[in-house]
């Protein structure tokens, strides 16, 4: 019985190793390699502005109002350096009024109201910025304009009149991607429009001056998102 255990035994021993030599070997899965995703502010855009403008003056009352348009642009990316230029319109509704007494030669007193109210404006500034990834840090200045209209009312005759200002603007704001081809952006802009005379030159006005506070979303064509391994 001795012998027959003793064999038994060794014979286990020996197939033992074979065995576990015959068994597959665990396949090795690799992990995964993790994507970031790098965002090119390089392409064209389109997208909505809207926004409040006040103006900067010193005496009562001060235009102020809101406005609402279309943006188009274009961004080039070296590095963390985007350049880019951009183009703006808006319809608007910027205005103020005053009341008063008047002398009417041949009537005498009467109350009269003068108005001034900016119903367009816009932009074409250049920009240039630093990029985080997906977030844009930029200045931006150019050429400013608007469509301004005086109207003056007394004894149930009103009469206007429409100039164009052009001028210049400067500013800064911040962009960011939500989505892969959308961004949203926050701005700031000090508009200085060159004065006018209304009314064949019987009233002129000085430098119109405005503070704008604007937000937009622009759609970015091209998928300005690569992805990096």
């Amino acid at each position: 019985m001795k012998k027959v255990l003793l064999a038994s035994a060794c014979l286990f021993a020996l197939a033992a190793p074979a065995s576990a030599a015959d068994l597959a070997a665990r396949p090795y899965t690799k992990a995964p390699v993790a994507v970031a995703s790098v965002y090119n502010w390089t392409g064209f855009y389109l997208g909505i502005v809207g926004g409040g403008a006040w103006e900067n003056s010193s005496t009562d009352p001060k235009m102020k109002g809101g406005f609402v348009g279309g943006t188009a642009g274009y961004n080039w990316q070296t590095g963390n350096v985007v350049f880019g230029i951009e183009a703006d319109g808006a319809w608007a509704d910027v205005s103020a009024s005053v009341t008063g007494p008047v002398i009417v030669p041949g009537f005498g007193v009467a109350t009269a109201t003068l108005s001034s109210k900016t119903d367009a404006m816009g932009t074409v500034r250049g920009r240039i910025g630093y990029a985080v990834n997906n977030v844009l840090f930029y200045g931006t200045g150019g050429y400013a304009w608007i469509d301004n209209k005086l109207s003056a009312s007394a004894l149930g005759v009103t009469i206007s009149d429409s100039k164009w200002h052009s001028g210049w603007t400067v500013g800064a704001g911040v962009e960011a991607f939500f989505a892969p081809q959308w961004s949203v952006k926050g701005e700031y802009l000090f508009r200085s429009l060159g004065g006018e005379t209304y009314f064949s030159g019987a009233l002129p006005t000085g430098t119109l001056e405005f503070h704008t506070v604007q937000v937009g979303v622009n759609y970015h064509f091209g998928g300005p998102v690569v992805a990096k391994y």
